[in-house]
């Protein structure tokens, strides 16, 4: 009875490691696709993909920087003809549902002009958002990636976690496009167009 007690609980403890790695297996799977997906839907629409990490002081000297915990994969956009981009992170370009991010693109919200030092992240945290240190803090920061142009990037992240590139916001809000209209690739359509064609 006692051996067959231990058979039973070894056998139960299998099936626990067995189901627990099938589980751990399938979230991860479930994960991966969407993420290439996206990956292929930002460069199927011109888009270069991008995984950028956030870094504190970079006002300072570049040994000083403070490289913090975490990561951001951003789509960017450049513009041909005049060399603009814009950066969009892959979750916010690629979400069929509303964010943060893509209604305050779309609405164009004009800047209250308060505020000073960067204009863009005064915009930012006028539309209820952090651009992480921006212009605000003197000490600077943003999302950092070594060998690319715009090697500092300042983004404005939205309360859900939408993410955007905080200059290409500002400009769109002035009607200026930089690096692409995200209006005609923004996977969510705009809702403010649909409500103008149909009042």
């Amino acid at each position: 009875m006692r051996a067959t007690r231990e058979v039973v609980g070894i056998a139960v403890l299998m099936l626990c490691a067995v189901l627990g790695a099938t589980a751990q297996t399938a979230k991860t799977n479930s994960r991966a696709p969407v993420a290439s997906t996206a990956q292929g839907y930002c460069i199927s629409t011109g888009g270069k993909v991008e995984t950028r990490i956030p870094a504190y002081n970079t006002n300072g000297p570049i040994q000083d920087w403070l490289l913090l915990s975490g990561s951001e994969d951003f789509c960017q956009y450049t513009l041909a003809a005049d060399g603009s981009r814009i950066h969009v992170s892959l979750h916010t370009l690629f979400t069929p549902k509303p964010s943060l991010a893509a209604l305050a693109y779309y609405a164009q919200t004009p800047w209250n002009g308060q505020g000073g030092g960067n204009p863009a992240s005064q915009y930012c945290t006028q539309l209820g958002g952090t651009d992480l240190f921006g212009g605000i803090n003197a000490a600077g920061g943003g999302w950092v990636m070594p060998n690319t142009t715009d090697y500092i990037l300042d983004a404005c992240i939205f309360p859900d976690n939408s993410t955007i590139d905080a200059w290409g916001l500002f400009y769109y809000s002035a009607g200026i496009i930089r690096g692409t209209d995200l209006s005609t690739i923004l996977k969510y359509p705009n809702p403010y167009t649909a409500k103008k064609a149909g009042s």
